[in-house]
């Protein structure tokens, strides 16, 4: 694989892109677009604030859209966005190896913890 470099601005949005809640944000918003209360659903452990901030960084980075939906009441929806969609095969990449891999990060994380107890 060929090496890349990062200006700081590069980082930042790695930072930003790779934070606790992004990832499950842009793969559920990949999925259709959904309000606030229907992303927390998806999403029980997110806090209401953390949600929040997580979604306007990716209105911030053009990833995600907040778009005021005319119904009766007045409703809010956030959508993925034609930028944010090229990351859909990378965040599901992503996922699926977490999936794939959970067992063997846990065992590497037993040895690991094991190890560090025998010090």
């Amino acid at each position: 694989m060929p090496e890349v470099e990062l200006n700081g601005d590069g980082r930042e949005l790695l930072d930003q892109l790779f934070d606790k809640w992004s990832l499950l944000v842009l793969a559920a918003l990949c999925d259709r677009p959904r309000r606030f209360n229907e992303l927390r659903h998806h999403l029980p452990a997110v806090t209401p604030k953390s949600l929040t901030a997580c979604l306007r960084r990716l209105e911030r980075n053009g990833m995600a859209e907040r778009v005021v939906v005319s119904t009766d009441p007045v409703a809010i929806e956030y959508r993925i966005t034609p930028l944010g969609r090229t990351l859909r095969p990378p965040v599901h990449a992503m996922l699926e190896w977490a999936v794939d891999h959970l067992d063997a990060v846990d065992a590497a994380r037993g040895h690991y913890d094991e190890r560090r107890a025998d010090r």
